[in-house]
């Protein structure tokens, strides 16, 4: 074991915590197939028995920021912290293939840490995105040793992580595609992609066909991204789901949020499932996208973990952050005991474009704010997306008293289209005095040829002051999040036509809101 590296010493004077640490890099641990997993162990100084942390995932030893706020922090604390580069990336040895051989490299982890003389037997797993679902993938064939999991900002069915709408999560796979790479990435490589893809991203996603356009992001082609692209029936993923074993497992989980998140849905099916089986979990829901929440929501975040991690009875069942007061509730449960489900037709709101829209995929209805990875993401001001003659707006009187949010909200809608093939995107707003507009939620759904069309616009817990008023946008698309509908019907990653839809919302359609 060797002391910090200058730069992370520099770093971690910041809070640091009681202990200080050492670190030992590229430890070959082997894999189920005896593959070299290569891992770094950050271990706090003194000797004393202490528990450990595993945190598994395809770049997680790409160096900072996980070094920083995975491998020095939680050594600080006094904890052995393993940080392991899936197979065949950062490193290690074998052939990568996203969300396959997990279970088995993280129960030949533990085969491995039952053999060092460091180890206590007490076992812990943390992390975020693809570091959850490898906490999942362990759940499996969970070992005797684990005490707890801390699951952030996580999926677990990687087919609804990119499908569940119908359309495909463009901007996602994307994003996703420089990370999970055969190979791996540095932190370095990755941030020369992100630069490449800012300045050829519009380029890519509008051109035809998608699979020839797309290359020219990342300088050459990635068979996962065209894999993700061209599968579209859950029956190819079903290996990947571990969305039941993950809503089943024994060990205490605190699960970890945000609002604009990339998979809010399965986080929150998960808590379900395991307050069903009355399981040992909490929920932290904060005002964060998928990056911001280890950023901007880190002293929640961490503060989280630790309890978990130390075996502490959890501060909260359920803790989140209200959107509209800045002020976070403490609940039993969510949603919340004694909600209720009311409907707000579409006639008794102001329809400010009329009742039909036109959607062009040559000028697709971009994509602003709300759960994406780029620099509109968030609660943004929609004005340039409502200025737009393809997005239709429909917006009450202002609320004479507040009116409270918690649970979920979809909208019905009474929908015809013209093409072949049509998506229909729905997203609150809450609009202020001064006319801003802020998304509160949103969802995209497409059209099946029935004559209702449910769009399930997720959760949320927000209160309209009195004086603000509800605005439900309706619109074709929200792109590159998801990817443009062509109107064809055409498989996307090699469709060439693009027609355009006419999209006629009847009156009878309905907003349905969870209020307390």
């Amino acid at each position: 074991m060797r002391r910090l590296p200058l730069s992370l010493r520099l770093l971690s004077r910041r809070a640091p915590g009681p202990y200080s640490v050492q670190r030992e890099t590229a430890v070959p641990v082997p894999g189920a197939d005896g593959s070299p997993l290569l891992t770094d162990h950050y271990a706090p100084v003194g000797g004393d028995p202490c528990p450990t942390v595993l945190i598994r995932a395809p770049y997680i030893r790409s160096g900072f920021p996980w070094n920083l706020i995975y491998g020095v922090r939680f050594a600080e604390q006094g904890f052995h912290v393993l940080l392991q580069s899936s197979r065949g990336t950062g490193g290690s040895g074998g052939t990568f293939h996203p969300w396959q051989n997990e279970a088995a490299d993280g129960v030949a982890a533990v085969e491995w840490l039952r053999k060092q003389d460091w180890f206590t037997g007490e076992l812990y797993t943390l992390g975020a995105s693809y570091m959850a679902y490898t906490q999942a993938a362990l759940a499996a064939d969970p070992p005797p040793e684990w005490r707890g999991a801390v699951m952030q900002l996580g999926h677990t069915d990687p087919y609804d992580f990119f499908w569940a709408s119908g359309a495909f999560g463009l901007e996602r796979a994307l994003v996703g595609g420089v990370m999970l790479k055969q190979g791996g990435v540095t932190s370095g490589q990755a941030l020369r992609t992100v630069i490449r893809m800012r300045f050829r991203l519009r380029r890519a996603i509008l051109g035809l066909p998608l699979l020839d356009a797309y290359p020219q992001v990342f300088g050459g082609r990635r068979p996962a991204l065209e894999e993700w692209l061209t599968h579209s029936s859950p029956d190819f993923w079903r290996e990947a789901n571990m969305a039941e074993v993950a809503g089943a497992m024994e060990v205490p989980v605190s699960l970890t949020l945000g609002w604009w998140d990339l998979s809010p849905a399965q986080v929150l099916d998960q808590y379900a499932r395991l307050r069903a089986a009355g399981r040992d979990v909490d929920l932290l829901i904060g005002p964060w996208t998928h990056t911001s929440a280890l950023e901007k929501g880190w002293p929640e975040v961490f503060a989280q973990a630790m309890r978990r991690l130390r075996g502490e009875p959890p501060a909260y069942r359920v803790r989140v952050h209200v959107g509209g007061t800045d002020e976070w509730r403490d609940l039993p449960d969510w949603p919340p005991p004694d909600t209720r489900a009311e409907r707000l037709r579409f006639d008794s709101l102001t329809a400010e474009r009329g009742w039909r829209f036109r959607y062009d995929p040559a000028d697709p209805t971009p994509s602003i704010g709300g759960p994406l990875q780029s620099s509109t993401q968030g609660q943004v001001d929609n004005a340039p997306l409502e200025k737009r003659g393809d997005v239709l707006l429909f917006t009450s009187d202002p609320v004479e008293r507040p009116l409270t949010l918690m649970g979920p909200v979809r909208a019905e809608l009474d929908a015809t289209t013209t093409a072949a093939s049509g998506d229909l995107f729905v997203r609150l707003c809450d609009v202020d005095p001064d006319g801003r507009s802020l998304n509160v939620c949103d969802g995209l759904t497409r059209m099946t040829g029935e004559p209702r069309t449910v769009v399930d616009m997720g959760h949320t817990a927000h209160v309209f002051r009195p004086g603000h008023r509800l605005r439900l946008q309706v619109s074709g698309g929200a792109h590159p999040r998801f990817l443009r509908n062509y109107g064809t019907g055409e498989p996307p990653g090699r469709a060439t036509r693009l027609v355009p839809t006419e999209t006629t919302i009847g009156a009878g359609s309905e907003f349905v809101l969870t209020l307390v």
